[in-house]
């Protein structure tokens, strides 16, 4: 219709079963605008966006010995991936975030000695290898920290004493406590990375600001800044002068190397 509708790509929201969150999940979310507690800009280009709610999340999946029922697929302003409220026999009611495939009625559980199909959370040393999982803690009782967004997922690759390795999505191979949990399936709404803004006001509505290169600044501005006509602004580096693109800022030292089998692709 309009020039900016001319290449966006959004969403159809088809699996989208509920037009209201449930409000006794909702806590308030405030916008920063990238200032701190003094009203100093600390991060730039952010500011705007239209107003939230925070969605109260389970990523424990604690709640063993207790069947739960699907009753929406909702959105999330918050995340990419799609969250689903949930029902305990026990009539309590919590939001998860929704495996692909997830359908309203369906039951789901989590806990020890629980099957393996997707929605339900179990131990790392109870799920078979090879499977596709996601929600996954780092470390036991945590809450689910690595692959939640949408269309991630991780690769159980195989289990060696009390470590399973897992094939996480930034290619990374690293071992994991087997009592660590992991919910079984790949995050919902896998089409997210097709979609386009197609104008800048979408980015506004996200509370993304416009955002200067370095190149194109004064050098009392930035590091890659000045020169005569349009220089390229020499090796890539932040505005406090930290290298970029390749230049590895991993601590040698962090205690967490000798869990990593694999490093990340590049």
């Amino acid at each position: 219709m309009t020039p900016g509708t001319r290449g966006m790509v959004i969403s159809a929201f088809d699996d989208i079963t509920a037009k209201k969150p449930h409000k006794a999940l909702l806590e308030p979310l405030k916008s920063t605008g990238g200032r701190n507690n003094t009203g100093q800009m600390t991060v730039r280009y952010i500011g705007g966006g239209h107003k939230r709610m925070y969605r109260i999340i389970d990523f424990h999946r604690a709640k063993d010995d207790c069947k739960a029922t699907v009753l929406t697929i909702e959105y999330d302003p918050n995340r990419s991936a799609r969250i689903a409220l949930v029902q305990y026999e026990d009539g309590e009611k919590r939001y998860i975030i929704a495996p692909n495939g997830l359908k309203v009625g369906q039951v789901i559980e989590s806990g020890s000695g629980v099957a393996p199909e997707v929605g339900n959370t179990l131990p790392l040393g109870e799920i078979p290898v090879g499977t596709l999982v996601h929600n996954i803690e780092l470390r036991p009782g945590q809450g689910g920290a690595m692959a939640r967004s949408a269309g991630t997922y991780a690769q159980l690759a195989a289990r060696e004493g009390n470590h399973a390795i897992l094939r996480l999505p930034s290619g990374e191979t690293r071992m994991v406590l087997v009592s660590c949990r992991a919910t079984v399936g790949v995050v919902s709404n896998p089409e997210h990375n097709l979609e386009s803004s197609g104008k800048a006001g979408r980015s506004r509505w996200l509370g993304r600001r416009p955002h200067n290169r370095g190149v194109v600044m004064n050098p009392v501005d930035h590091p890659m800044g000045g020169g005569e006509g349009r220089a390229s602004g020499g090796h890539p580096r932040s505005r406090k002068g930290l290298p970029a693109k390749g230049y590895k800022t991993r601590n040698p030292k962090a205690a967490s190397n000798k869990f990593i089998i694999e490093r990340r692709k590049k």
